[in-house]
């Protein structure tokens, strides 16, 4: 499935070029299995061959981050912190998530949204669902794209210049990355331990 998915990204960035691209990147932050690490470095790696500038490319690619980014914000959006609220209210317990939880998490957000949606936009699997929260709390627009704007060429400056420079073994970038992937898991896996530890440590308290 993977190399079939490889094999059609592919062909779509070299029929479409910097178009292709852009709404590649567009559909892989609204849905993430859609690899960036496939669609990042072979546009790098066509730009080095010189069918395309490396320049545009990654400004193709940050402006499809934005776009996709603004689709799930709104989405969150329109659900609206209300919503949220009421499905924690009335759910939480099965999750082990009080009312109280969420007023910290949305507490915490609303003091770092600026340093999440930045630094969120350079970590794997993070990336996209980064979106979710800031259009929960409704974080100011202008703020939000351009935190967005600017997390997201970081990341692609960094792949798809690797796949410029690897030229024809672009490919090996995704291995790279999927260590990445497996240090940022390890952490979410950490951190939900620990939260699940302290459900537990409440209620035996």
């Amino acid at each position: 499935m993977l190399s079939g998915l490889a094999t059609w990204v592919q062909d779509v960035i070299e029929q479409l070029g910097y178009w292709g691209v852009a709404l590649l990147v567009i559909i892989e932050n609204v849905f993430p299995p859609i690899p960036s690490e496939i669609v990042l470095p072979f546009a790098g790696f066509v730009a080095q061959r010189g069918d395309a500038s490396v320049y545009v490319m990654i400004l193709a690619a940050t402006i499809g981050s934005v776009i996709g980014a603004l689709v799930l914000y709104y989405i969150a959006a329109a659900i609206g912190p209300e919503r949220l609220r009421h499905f924690v209210v009335r759910y939480g317990k099965w999750f082990g998530v009080k009312e109280s939880d969420l007023t910290k998490a949305e507490a915490w957000f609303d003091r770092r949204s600026t340093a999440a949606v930045l630094a969120g936009r350079c970590v794997p699997l993070i990336r996209s669902i980064v979106s979710i929260p800031a259009g929960f709390r409704r974080m100011k627009i202008v703020p939000f794209v351009v935190y967005t704007f600017v997390g997201s060429a970081v990341w692609n400056i960094v792949l798809i210049g690797a796949g410029a420079i690897l030229g024809n073994n672009w490919d090996a970038v995704a291995d790279y990355i999927s260590i990445f992937q497996y240090l940022v898991i390890a952490g979410i896996l950490l951190l939900v331990v620990r939260f699940a530890f302290t459900i537990i440590k409440r209620r035996k308290g």
